[in-house]
């Protein structure tokens, strides 16, 4: 396994066939040259088209299991977000990372004062047994030998599609 999403979050992951092969796509983790696209319905109705957060990024100093936007011990992260559709309450968003930090979009969702709908980390709502409705949804990358571009797409799952829906 080449890297991770938070527990509960549906989607893609890359996983390597080979050694090599993931010597090559971590290091392009580590050199952010993988773009990563996520889907994630966050509570509140949004009165911005678009924006970008930058905020970094430490363990919380009140809860251990928490990361949190803070500038003791944290790490650079940004998150650009778009706006896809809005419902009475909520907003269905688009989310770019440059960076890979633990939580990154449900800290910086929660920052902002919309967390993902449904964390039970992030919010104090009681959440149902899907977690975060928060979808890895697409990646672009050069395959690690051929160096052809690789798109992938994932799409929303049943019971994202359904919830919106209603």
């Amino acid at each position: 396994i080449v890297h991770r999403i938070d527990k509960d979050t549906s989607g893609l992951i890359i996983v390597a066939k080979n050694n090599k092969s993931h010597e090559i796509l971590s290091e392009y983790f580590l050199n952010k040259t993988i773009t990563r696209n996520y889907i994630a319905l966050i509570k509140g109705e949004l009165n911005t088209n678009s924006a970008t957060i930058d905020a970094p990024i430490g363990r919380s100093e009140t809860d251990r299991k928490k990361m949190a936007v803070t500038s003791k011990n944290s790490k650079h992260a940004i998150t650009h977000l778009t706006v896809l559709k809005r419902y009475k309450g909520y907003t269905l968003v688009k989310l770019k990372l440059d960076t890979g930090r633990t939580h990154q979009i449900r800290v910086h969702m929660a920052y902002i004062g919309h967390p993902v709908y449904n964390d039970p980390v992030y919010t104090n709502d009681k959440c149902s047994e899907f977690g975060q409705f928060l979808h890895s949804y697409s990646m672009e990358f050069s395959h690690p030998i051929t160096k052809e571009n690789i798109y992938l797409e994932c799409p929303l799952p049943e019971y994202f599609v359904s919830h919106l829906e209603c």
